[in-house]
């Protein structure tokens, strides 16, 4: 089955980059400072962070609406998925990851979640 991946245009691929970029130096010192816990609970923070903004991302792109309302409600739609998800990722890698570095976790996660806000910056040409 073909999957379409046109969702992904140029702002979202940019924040994409940003995030992992970000999510990877996250990564890098906190498993300097903190050990292999600290670059795994970053990452963990930067993937949830990552995989939420992907969600809403592909749910906003999957709208048809006609008008200037539409657009905002479906825009709103997403945000709200993006936020559950996020809340819902982040309960489960708490839940499941017993020596996670919660600080480092929540550090990563806040910081890639405001860089999906700067697609809005980023231009289609």
């Amino acid at each position: 089955m073909y999957l379409r991946y046109t969702f992904l245009r140029k702002p979202i691929r940019a924040v994409l980059r940003w995030q992992l970029a970000v999510g990877f130096v996250f990564a890098l010192a906190a498993g300097l400072l903190w050990g292999a816990n600290g670059a795994l609970s970053a990452a963990a923070g930067a993937l949830v962070s990552i995989m939420a903004g992907l969600v809403a991302a592909w749910l906003a792109s999957r709208s048809d609406a006609r008008s200037a309302g539409g657009i905002l409600v479906g825009a709103l739609r997403a945000e709200a998925v993006k936020i559950g998800l996020a809340f819902i990722l982040l309960w489960l890698v708490l839940v499941n990851y017993a020596e996670a570095q919660v600080g480092v976790l929540i550090a990563a996660f806040v910081a890639t979640m405001l860089i999906f806000g700067m697609a809005f910056f980023v231009r289609e040409y």
